[in-house]
Order: C-alpha cells, then structure tokens, then sequence
C-alpha cells in the first residue's frame, strides 16, 4: 500500500502538522489513513504501554486507535542510548521497524510515515537515520522546511543529493509574511531548477505557533499564582522584560497575547505588562510579587505564574517549549487541515504517491 515519509530539515518543523493536515485532508476526499511513528523521542507511559506522544497525538487527530507501541516501535529512553552507545556495530532495528509498518499500513490506503529530528543526522548514532529508515520502508520522501530566521536550503539540496528521486519535494512552513514575496520569487524558483520541487508553502499562523498557560506552567513546574481561570489562554509568543520601562513599552506593544517573561524583583515592569493584557506574566527565581501587583493581575484577569529558575533560562527553555506542544491541542486539527488544504499541492503529493 502506498506510504509517505514525512521529515524535515531540522526538529520542530512541522512534521505533525503535515502529517495531521494530509491526513485529515486525504480523509476528507475518502482514503483511509494510517500513521506510523517508527523512532519516537517522546516516550511516555500510554495506558498499559509505552508510546510516543506525538504519536499519539497525531493518531487521536485522526481517529486511528494503533496500539502506542505498535505506532512507534522504537522509542528513544535513555536506557536505549546507553546501550546504543555501547553497540558497535549498530543493532539492525529495521526489520522490526519494516514488521510493524506492514501492519499499521494494512488495509489503508495510504500510510503517512512521522520522522524524527532533523532527516539526515538525528538516530545517526543508532543507524536509524531518516535516509535508512525511508529506504529500509521503501517510501518516497517528503521534506518540510521550517523558515525560523531563514530556509535552509543547502541541507534541502543534500537531501535531494542523498535520496534522488525518492525525494518528491519539500514544503517549506512557517513562513513569515514579509518573507512570502521572497519565497515565491526566488528561493522556490532557485530550488525548482535544482531539482527540489516546492510542493507547499505554509504562512505562519498565530494559532498553530501558541500554548496555553497552564501548559506552560506544567511544562516550566511553575506555580500559578493568579488569574487560574484564565489559564486555557492562549500565548502565541514571548518576550523578554529585562531592559528600561520606555523601551518595554515600545517592545511590548508588537507582541500582543505574548507571555511576559519578567524577574520577580521588577515590580515595575510587572505593573505595565499587566496594563498591556498579556497572555501571561512569568516570574522568575522563586520571587513572588506584592499584593499591589496581585491586585491588578486579578482585576485584568492576567494570570501570574512563579518559577524558580533565573530569566535567561525560562527563555531558552520556551521556544522549543512552544514548538513540542504546537499540536498537542485538540482545537488545533482542523487549523492544521485547512492551512495544509490551503497552501500544499495535495495533488501532487498523491500523484507522488500514485493514489
């Protein structure tokens, strides 16, 4: 049955979000759809069994009840590590990878394929690489490419240099707007004669790249201290409140519904945020602010969460916070469908994989 291998150029991409979308979409036009994880990195106790969250995710989304350990047959621990670090040569895990994508494809249509990390380096040290993995399934590939600052179109054209015709194009997703014009112009056009054909280019949107706050504060063990009836809000970004009151105003007010990263010791840069309706306030290094600040945060309805890590890293920490849980959200799906319906040659993905 024909299957489709989805990886990407770097982790955090857009894997699940294609995934979601040409699944929700091929349903809609009356295929069945199966989905396969087969090295999961997100291991967690599913039930009775050990599976992959993502996977889980994605299979829920689109109504497939695949036991978790049957969707990703090989789940990255760190007891897995230790003893591939200690395997030379790698243990062939291909066949029970080939085993368990034979029946989760059975009697579908058409199976979509999740990778892993970035497609060429991410399981290297356990030979199960994307280009290994894509081969030993036999499946043509499909490369999403997140525009975070800039494509990266040099690891694209490797990868076509790497699987050849196996590679039926990229998407590239994620693509600010003022970047559009360049995009369409350009850098499509350029990969297009370099063989890469551009089968989809998804714009950001604000409501695919945001947590709400209680998953923020479960994820950072933070502690809410106020406004908890709020905490199914959305934050769609964040900033950084570590520079004069002027300049945080002029900052601030570019990021609406964005979750305000503050020291608990600035009370003055708390008490403007609150006036600006965030998401929500983070305070960090276990500081709790005064009733004053209370106050206002329960009058505007702004919730206020304590963690006891410093500034700089609660913000290292939340970019990639934003990004593992961007389809963790049931309200997300059909966002997913349609900006993937919307912006990706569906067609020819299908012809790609002769449906």
């Amino acid at each position: 049955m024909p299957g489709l291998y989805i990886g990407s150029t770097a982790p955090y991409s857009g894997k699940n979000t294609l995934c979601l979308g040409l699944g929700l979409t091929l349903r809609r036009e009356g295929h069945s759809v199966g989905y396969f994880k087969p090295v999961g990195a997100q291991a967690a106790k599913i039930g009775d069994a050990w599976g992959d969250l993502d996977a889980r995710a994605v299979c829920q989304a689109l109504g497939l009840d695949t036991a978790p350990e049957l969707a990703t047959p090989v789940l990255v621990t760190q007891d897995f590590m230790h003893k591939a670090f200690s395997q030379a040569p790698c243990q062939d895990r291909t066949k029970t990878i080939a085993a368990a994508y034979k029946k989760v494809s059975s009697g579908k249509d058409v199976t979509l394929v999740g990778g892993s990390g970035g497609f060429l380096t991410s399981g290297l040290y356990a030979c199960l690489d994307g280009p290994t993995v894509a081969q030993a399934l036999d499946l043509p590939v499909l490369i999403v490419d997140r525009c975070a600052f800039e494509l990266n179109y040099d690891i694209l054209l490797s990868i076509k240099e790497r699987l050849g015709d196996r590679m039926i194009g990229c998407v590239l997703s994620d693509v600010p707007g003022h970047y559009m014009e360049e995009v369409s112009s350009v850098l499509a056009p350029f990969l297009a004669r370099r063989g890469v054909k551009v089968l989809g280019v998804i714009p950001h949107d604000r409501l695919l790249n945001s947590v709400t706050v209680e998953s923020l504060a479960q994820r950072l063990g933070a502690t809410i201290i106020s406004g908890a009836a709020k905490a199914q809000d959305s934050a769609e970004s964040f900033i950084i409140g570590a520079m004069q009151v002027e300049n945080f105003l002029t900052h601030f007010r570019k990021h609406p519904k964005a979750a305000v990263i503050l020291g608990g010791d600035r009370s003055d840069l708390q008490l403007v945020a609150i006036e600006g309706r965030p998401a929500c306030l983070i305070l960090t290094g276990n500081l709790y602010p005064n009733d004053i600040i209370l106050a206002r945060a329960e009058h505007a309805e702004v919730p206020i969460m304590v963690v006891r890590d410093d500034t700089y890293s609660v913000a290292k920490r939340m970019e990639s916070l934003i990004a593992r849980h961007k389809l963790r959200d049931p309200g997300k799906y059909q966002q997913a469908s349609q900006l993937v319906a919307a912006h990706v040659d569906v067609a020819a993905v299908k012809k790609g994989l002769g449906l």
